[in-house]
């Protein structure tokens, strides 16, 4: 079983920014896949973006492409999703998730472990 742990959401207002974290205590991500999805309130979780970490090779959501970044730290063996320019409609709670067997980093259903979620609420 693997731990995630999410940090990093809070209020900002739009155009701001905020950095989220995902770690996971005592493992390592090398042969894995980190994917970040969103959900807000009645609506379905979506894809935001995701990793292959031993690569790098990231992927986004058409909706955040050019705003958010992905990114990980090896040393620390912590996943980033620096987001800039945020809108209202970005608001919804942030889940990272990883798996080391993810073929379509889009497909949630392709993730074995996920963190609690961290919110992010964006003021207009």
């Amino acid at each position: 079983q693997v731990q995630l742990v999410e940090s990093g959401g809070g209020l900002v207002h739009a155009g701001g920014s905020l950095r989220l974290s995902c770690a996971a205590p005592g493992r390592t991500f090398s042969s894995y896949a980190m994917g970040w999805f969103r959900q807000a309130p009645g609506k379905e979780r979506e894809f935001v973006a995701a990793i292959r970490w031993s690569i790098g090779t990231t992927y986004y959501a058409d909706s955040v492409k050019g705003r958010f970044t992905i990114s990980r730290d090896n040393a620390k063996n912590t996943g980033y999703l620096q987001m800039n320019s945020l809108k209202p409609e970005d608001t919804a709670a942030y889940y990272c998730a990883a798996s080391r067997r993810v073929i379509v980093v889009t497909r949630s259903d392709e993730y074995d472990y996920w963190g609690r979620g961290t919110q992010v609420t964006v003021s207009s």
